[in-house]
C-alpha cells in the first residue's frame, strides 16, 4: 500500500514524468533523466530493484513510489541517511511536524559549524558554504537532533530536513570544493527546515553502507540499477580518485557530527583526501596493460552481480570509452538495448544494439542507458 496514488495518463498509463523526488544538488544527478529510467525497469515487471550507488537516493525514492521493493546501497553515510528517510520510515508527515517546528524556533548558537563554514557579509567575509546567521541554526539544530530522536529512523528524518535546508542557502555551484568568491543571492535567506516528502509503503525496502563488491555475493533482485561514480575523461580537469567524497565532506560531517580534523582551503574532512578514501570507479590511471582500472571494476561489478537484468547509466562526459564499455558488457551479458538520451536538448533515441554501437562516437552531455540480461 502506497500514501499516494501514481498520476496516470488520459489511457491509465503511469505518468513517469510526474513522479517527484527531492534531494541536493548533485554532480552526475540523474533526476533528470528518471523518467527514462522507470520506463525501462517498468517494462521488466520486476518485484525487487537493487540501487547499487543510490547517491542523493533520488532513483530509490522513484522506485519505492512505483510499488517496488527497493534495496539501496551507497558508500557515503549521508546517502545511507537519505535512504533511511525516505525507504524505512513509517511515521506520517503530521508525527514530524511538531518536532521540525520545534527545531526551527531554536535560538542560534555559534558552534563548531559556525567557527569553520559560517561567513559574515557585514564583515567582508565570503568564500564560506554559508553566512553565518545559517551556520548559528546549524549549530543549534544538530545538537538537538541527537537529543530528541528516539532511533535511527527518526534521526534520519530530521538530518535529512536540514540537509535539505541547508542546501537551498548554500554559497556554492553545488559542491564543497570550493566556495563563490560573492555570496550568491540564497545564502541570505534563513534557513528553514520543512518535513520531507516521506514516502509509506508496505514494501519491506533495505538500506545499506557498503562497498558494492563486499555486498553484491548477498543481493539478488529482479533488476539492478547501476550508477556507479566514474572519473571525468576532461583532461583539463585535475584528476581526483574520491571525487564524490572530496565534493560532498560536509554532509558527512553534518550526519556524523564527530569535528573532525579539517585540511585545505575548501576545510575539507581528513578521511576525504586521496590518500585515505579510494573508490576504483573513479580511477583516472590506466593499468599496465593500457586498460582504465575504472572499466576493470565496472567489468567485475556486471561479472558479479546476480540480477536477472541490469540497467546501467552512463555518462559521454565518464572517464570510460563508449566502444570499450560496450564491448565489457558483451562479454557478461546480453545487450537487449541502448538508448541515447540527449536531455537538454529534450531528444531520445532508442536502437537495439548493433556491432555499429561500437563506433558511436561520445558526444558532449549524452546520457546512455543500457539494458542488459545476464
Amino acid at each position: 500500500m502506497l500514501n499516494f496514488e501514481l498520476n496516470r495518463t488520459l489511457f491509465g498509463e503511469v505518468d513517469f514524468d510526474r513522479i517527484r523526488t527531492e534531494g541536493i544538488k548533485y554532480i552526475g544527478s540523474k533526476e533528470k533523466i528518471i523518467p527514462y529510467i522507470l520506463r525501462v525497469i517498468y517494462r521488466l515487471k520486476p518485484k525487487v530493484v537493487f540501487d547499487g550507488f543510490s547517491g542523493t537516493t533520488r532513483v530509490s525514492q522513484a522506485l519505492a513510489k512505483m510499488g517496488y521493493k527497493v534495496i539501496s546501497n551507497d558508500i557515503a553515510v549521508w546517502s545511507k541517511t537519505f535512504a533511511t528517510c525516505y525507504l524505512l520510515n513509517k511515521k506520517d508527515k503530521g508525527y514530524y511536524q511538531e518536532m521540525i517546528n520545534y527545531l526551527n524556533n531554536l535560538p542560534p548558537k555559534f558552534g563548531w559549524f559556525s567557527k569553520h563554514y559560517g561567513g559574515d557579509p557585514s564583515k567582508g567575509e565570503a568564500k564560506k558554504p554559508w553566512q553565518i546567521h545559517n551556520t548559528m541554526k546549524l549549530d543549534a539544530i544538530r545538537e538537538e537532533i541527537d537529543k530528541i530522536a528516539v532511533d535511527e529512523v527518526e534521526k534520519s528524518v530530521l538530518l535529512t530536513s536540514l540537509i535539505l535546508a541547508l542546501d537551498k542557502v548554500d554559497n556554492t555551484i553545488g559542491h564543497f570544493s570550493a566556495y563563490l568568491k560573492d555570496w550568491a543571492p540564497r545564502s541570505y535567506k534563513e534557513m528553514v527546515l520543512k518535513v520531507p516528502s516521506l514516502i509509506i509503503t508496505d514494501a519491506e525496502h533495505e538500506v545499506y553502507q557498503e562497498d558494492i563488491f563486499n555486498l553484491l555475493p548477498f543481493i539478488e533482485a529482479d533488476v539492478a540499477y547501476y550508477d556507479p561514480p566514474y572519473g571525468s575523461n576532461n583532461d583539463k580537469m585535475p584528476p581526483s580518485r574520491v571525487r564524490y567524497q572530496a565534493y560532498y565532506h560536509i554532509w558527512t560531517t553534518i550526519i556524523k557530527n564527530d569535528k573532525p580534523k579539517l585540511f585545505g582551503s575548501a576545510l575539507r574532512r581528513w578521511d576525504s583526501s586521496d590518500k585515505i578514501s579510494y573508490s576504483p570507479f573513479e580511477d583516472f590511471r590506466k593499468n599496465e596493460s593500457g586498460k582504465f582500472i575504472a572499466l576493470e571494476a565496472i567489468e567485475k561489478l556486471i561479472s558479479e552481480t546476480k540480477a536477472k537484468y541490469i540497467v546501467f547509466s552512463y555518462s559521454s562526459m565518464g572517464r570510460v570509452p563508449f566502444q570499450e564499455l560496450v564491448e565489457t558488457f558483451a562479454k557478461y551479458a546480453k545487450i537487449l538495448e541502448i538508448q541515447k538520451i540527449n536531455y537538454k536538448k529534450n531528444v531520445m533515441t532508442y536502437m537495439r544494439w548493433t556491432n555499429e554501437w561500437i563506433k558511436e562516437k561520445d558526444e558532449p552531455n549524452i546520457e546512455y542507458l543500457f539494458l542488459l540480461k545476464k
